[in-house]
């Protein structure tokens, strides 16, 4: 069998069928669990860079794959997942298109930059990188499902078009020649722990606690 197999890219697979599962789930119309799925692929890439790092003697090649592979899930995870969520409302014909359209592209866009930058860094010093430039794709793992809990708050008819709206919003945030600082280890406890209290929000919301 190709490619490589060993734990530094369990979490990394974690979060894709987790995405493939929710994207099943907005076909059967159980928004809340495809939300619930996209949390988590966000919660398993805060943790599987850390994890593919703590691995000794990885050699050139299972460095580059680790980057090849992270990048092509997260694809999935975070720009076709959404992509298909937003699709879903009925509502907004043409900007749900837009919308789906522009996530995955710029997610792309941002995926294939990140790539090529990442291997010349690589080449050039052996330091952790300390900020990205353009928005990581993984925030709208946090962003989206935060929006979905508080749509309570929003007029039924108006939620899909400020939805949208955002999507719209993240994939320029994608591709925008921002620098955002990397998080550090305490940054990525608090959006671990934000990402509990969501979760438990769904939970709650939806009677199961």
């Amino acid at each position: 069998m190709i490619g490589f197999y060993n734990y530094s890219v369990i979490l990394t697979y974690i979060g894709l069928a987790s995405s493939v599962f929710g994207i099943t789930q907005v076909f059967e119309h159980h928004e809340s669990v495809a939300f619930l799925c996209l949390l988590l692929s966000g919660i398993c890439d805060l943790f599987d860079g850390k994890i593919a790092r703590s691995m000794k003697n990885r050699t050139e090649h299972e460095k580059v794959f680790g980057i090849q592979i992270d990048s092509l899930c997260d694809l999935v995870c975070f720009g076709v997942f959404p992509a298909v969520i937003g699709y879903q409302y009925p509502s907004v014909y043409p900007l749900r298109v837009v919308s789906a359209i522009m996530i995955v592209l710029c997610a792309v866009i941002r995926l294939g930059y990140f790539n090529v930058m990442e291997e010349e860094r690589q080449r050039e010093t052996t330091e952790n990188r300390k900020e990205y430039q353009g928005l990581p794709v993984t925030t709208v793992a946090i962003i989206l499902p935060l929006l979905y809990l508080g749509k309570h708050n929003i007029p039924v008819n108006v939620f899909p078009y400020v939805f949208q709206s955002f999507m719209i919003l993240i994939s320029i945030l994608f591709i925008l020649r921002i620098n955002v600082k990397k998080l550090s280890m305490k940054g990525v406890l608090i959006l671990f722990t934000m990402g509990v209290l969501i979760f438990l929000g769904y939970l709650k919301v939806n009677h199961i606690i």
